[in-house]
């Protein structure tokens, strides 16, 4: 059991490392000929599309089931509303926005599920949300209120999406995938309809990319961790995520006219989670006492 846990963590970690690759496509400049009020809603169509086909083609056991109406719901929100968020917010404010979700994963699974976390979970929980809460303070300054919004539904919906697959995790990981992309694509294809507006030339790699690398294999791995590891756990762990993104952004775009350098603030918080991560999984030594010392009088 000791070794599935890690193995769970492990997928997770990979999983983080993935999803933070999301503002080296989102915020690329060869999709800035597509309007701002329309780009959201169309690269979440796009990144379900592709995010779906490849893996049309490894599920092995698929299963119907009222059960799956929420998960399909929850993701295909938390799709739109992360993404609307990165148009009209800065990379590292959308993501901190969505990592509001481990509060409400801790939340939830503790009501619902019974997974009661220990106390280096909630030691975890209590660095991050102070982390978060300093990021977020200073990234939200001049933000549009929409973009707010929009970002702190898409922590709400992404809670809900990782309570649900742990819920469901009794199905096949691929299968629960495959089944919420597929799903997010039909609900998004009328507006690309209605917008008649399509990817040309490079964009369609940039989308491939998007959808397969960032978006389909992560959420595979992290469904497959959930069969090992608690939620709570894994959303904590997932903080990872959020940590990252301004690395990639700094590698993919620090030569563009609006590239902004990570505030001070942003690395204060960052190594608060980070200390909140060591102290939830690093095992420090403890020095025995006088007592545990002596040996006892023969």
């Amino acid at each position: 059991m000791h070794s599935q846990n890690w193995q769970g963590r492990l997928l997770v970690i990979v999983a983080a490392v993935l999803w933070s690759t999301s503002a080296f496509f989102a915020k690329a400049p060869i999709f800035d000929n597509w309007p701002v009020e329309s780009r959201g809603l169309l690269l979440a169509f796009w990144r379900a599309l592709f995010a779906c086909l490849p893996l049309v083609f490894l599920v092995r056991k698929p299963q119907f089931s009222w059960r799956l109406l929420p998960m399909i719901t929850v993701f295909a929100l938390m799709n739109w509303t992360y993404l609307s968020c990165l148009v009209y917010c800065e990379p590292a404010l959308t993501i901190w926005l969505q990592y509001t979700a481990p509060a409400w994963v801790f939340l939830i699974s503790w009501i619902f599920f019974r997974e009661s976390p220990g106390i280096r979970d909630w030691l975890l929980l209590a660095f991050a949300t102070v982390g978060v809460a300093i990021i977020v303070q200073a990234e939200i300054m001049g933000a549009t209120p929409k973009g707010v919004q929009l970002g702190l539904l898409s922590g709400v919906f992404f809670a809900s999406v990782v309570v649900t697959l742990r819920g469901l995790r009794d199905f096949e990981s691929t299968w629960l995938i495959f089944l919420n992309h597929l799903m997010t694509a039909i609900l998004f294809a009328p507006y690309l309809i209605y917008t008649g507006i399509y990817p040309n030339g490079s964009q369609w790699l940039y989308l491939a990319g998007f959808g397969i690398f960032q978006m389909g294999l992560p959420y595979v791995l992290f469904a497959r961790a959930l069969k090992a590891i608690s939620s709570h756990e894994a959303s904590g762990l997932s903080l990872l995520e959020p940590i990252l993104v301004p690395v990639w952004f700094y590698v993919a775009w620090r030569n563009a006219p609006d590239y902004q350098a990570p505030a001070i603030t942003t690395l204060v918080g960052g190594s608060l989670i980070l200390v909140g991560l060591l102290m939830r999984y690093v095992k420090f030594k403890r020095n025995p006492t006088s007592t545990e010392i002596q040996k006892p009088m023969s």
